[in-house]
């Protein structure tokens, strides 16, 4: 029987954000629970929060739309599994792999990342 080996941290996507640690948590959020990185849908990038997006680009954040709720789109800044966005938001705030938990404070967010 094979099991799909932990992601190193070579095989992590690159996540982008200001003053990153290497468990995704940035200058806006880094609280011992901010360790998720949101793939943006508008750029297919990384980032930390919305607010390094929106620092570091020149374009408007995108949403995801409802339809698209399957995507591998959420990092666990802990052990580099990708959430799907579905997964993400019935995952009760921690990653489905190492079980890690994730801020429930995010959830007032998710409609700047995801369509609600």
């Amino acid at each position: 029987m094979s099991s799909t080996p932990p992601q190193t941290p070579q095989s992590r996507p690159s996540v982008h954000g200001l003053a990153l640690t290497p468990l995704t948590q940035c200058q806006h959020y880094h609280s011992p629970l901010d360790i998720i990185a949101i793939q943006h849908f508008c750029c297919r990038k990384f980032y930390a929060c919305i607010s390094c997006h929106n620092a570091l680009e020149t374009h408007t954040s995108d949403v995801w739309p409802r339809e698209k709720r399957e995507e591998k789109a959420v990092l666990c800044g802990k052990c580099g599994h990708v959430l799907g966005i579905e997964e993400y938001m019935n995952s009760g705030s921690r990653c489905t792999e190492c079980r890690e938990g994730f801020n429930p404070g995010c959830k007032g967010h998710w409609g700047l990342y995801f369509e609600v």
